[in-house]
């Protein structure tokens, strides 16, 4: 038994509900080929899951989670597709039986024996996982709401710092979509071993805006500016709204 997550947004890798649709009939008609059953979830991907980018990082984020801590997106996708698989074979209300074992403290347990089944240390704490001494805070610049999140300028800034080779290297998110912000909060902070790979960041930062804030749709105009130093094809754009 499988659950393909399809995550489907502007800043996915599939744009439009028609392609995730397609997608997992694809996955699903293999899975029938190889005597699979395959169920396949179509998931929201206009932003990141959580606020944690970077392996460190993402494994605090999932310890805090399995603690009873985590953030409510992440959560509810666990339990979610948890519950898919659940009801795959045969449990009802799936969903509510996921989160019953994240709540009773089941799903930590589990987690502890399977780590320390690969030779882990079972009692390790999120603040044991070491993230990078280096860190640039990046911060609000005006008044606004968060109107974007730019999966693909994420993912670039944090590969420049080293994510996911470097272990300690990464990003946490301070805001997500819609989130209200003052000018000077921070946006996110990058993470990393390096100063050279935190100034590989900076550079990038220079032409690039990770997260839009602006105070309604369609207020903020201009969302990139193209010169001839500007890399061809270093950010591409649907623009479907």
């Amino acid at each position: 038994h499988v659950v393909v997550d399809i995550p489907t947004g502007r800043e996915a890798k599939i744009k439009t509900m028609e392609e995730a649709q397609q997608l997992a009939i694809n996955f699903i008609e293999l899975g029938n080929r190889l005597e699979m059953k395959i169920r396949c979830a179509v998931t929201e991907g206009e932003q990141p899951i959580g606020y944690c980018i970077g392996p460190s990082l993402e494994a605090r984020e999932a310890l805090k989670t399995l603690a009873g801590s985590g953030p409510p997106d992440v959560v509810d996708k666990a339990t979610s597709i948890a519950g898919i698989l659940l009801e795959m074979v045969g449990e009802e209300n799936g969903q509510a039986r996921a989160m019953e074992m994240l709540t009773s403290g089941k799903a930590e347990a589990k987690m502890r024996e399977i780590i320390g089944a690969q030779g882990g240390d079972p009692d390790v704490k999120p603040e044991d996982l070491a993230v990078g001494d280096e860190r640039l805070d990046v911060r609000a610049v005006r008044d606004g709401r968060v109107l974007w999140l730019k999966n693909r300028s994420i993912a670039q800034i944090a590969r420049a710092v080293g994510t996911p080779n470097t272990k300690c290297a990464g990003i946490e998110l301070g805001v997500k979509l819609g989130d209200e912000v003052k000018e000077g909060d921070i946006l996110f902070s990058v993470y990393t071993d390096s100063l050279r790979k935190l100034g590989q960041a900076e550079e990038l930062l220079e032409n690039m805006e990770p997260i839009i804030v602006g105070n309604r749709i369609g207020e903020k105009m201009i969302m990139m500016k193209i010169s001839e130093s500007t890399t061809p094809g270093s950010e591409r754009y649907i623009i479907d709204r």
